[in-house]
């Protein structure tokens, strides 16, 4: 025969199970509810969601947006400095998309349009977008090189001579045909959109190509 102590003891212990179940089944569909009115909230625009980032490329160097020189006045040359002639115009191209082989392939279509490449390799960093880095004595070879290309980077950088360097990034815009270059030998260089006098720009630092200047690796 069952002791009333222990169904009383029994009665208990489903009363407090039944408790708890009610409190953890109460969380959950409380937790529930918040989520589904977050989502709601998100999905009509009422707020905007804390994963809404965009996507980035891993390993890739993110571009700040420098200012760009202005061309610079010319001596002899009242209605604006002309383009350089591309004899003149010193190119080192620079692999930093971590794809093999795009050097090599600028450097062919720019070495027979006359541009005079002095070298070609790679850059310890990755880029997104292409750009052409020199120094303050190489702004007219850096608008006559920009010229061949649809859209390009113009960044300043701490050099002294007249070399520009090419840096090929991973969404790189190949050169324009030829017939599509606006550069005209006797027609002075048009300024950037916004450009700024160069002497009111701090040159970022130069980036150095990698020991080995050949396009054997592509940058890490």
């Amino acid at each position: 025969m069952t002791s009333p102590g222990y169904d009383q003891a029994r009665v208990e212990r489903r009363r407090r199970e039944h408790e708890r179940q009610a409190v953890v089944f109460g969380v959950l569909i409380a937790f529930l509810a918040v989520c589904g009115i977050f989502a709601l909230a998100v999905y009509s625009g009422a707020i905007s969601s804390p994963f809404n980032r965009p996507f980035t490329t891993v390993g890739v160097t993110e571009q700040e947006t420098y200012p760009v020189p202005c061309v610079p006045e010319a001596s002899g040359q009242p209605d604006g400095a002309l383009p350089s002639a591309y004899s003149d115009t010193q190119v080192r191209v620079l692999n930093a998309s971590g794809e093999s082989g795009l050097a090599t392939a600028h450097e062919s279509v720019l070495a027979d349009r006359g541009f005079n490449i002095v070298g070609k390799g790679n850059v310890p960093v990755l880029l997104q977008e292409s750009e052409i880095r020199f120094g303050r004595k190489a702004i007219v070879q850096a608008y006559t090189l920009a010229a061949q290309f649809p859209e390009i980077r113009l960044v300043l950088d701490d050099r002294v001579d007249r070399k520009i360097d090419l840096l090929i990034g991973e969404d790189y815009v190949p050169p324009l045909d030829v017939e599509d270059v606006q550069l005209t030998a006797d027609q002075p260089l048009r300024n950037a959109e916004d450009c700024v006098p160069a002497d009111s720009i701090d040159p970022v630092e130069r980036i150095l190509p990698a020991k080995d200047d050949n396009e054997a690796q592509p940058a890490k």
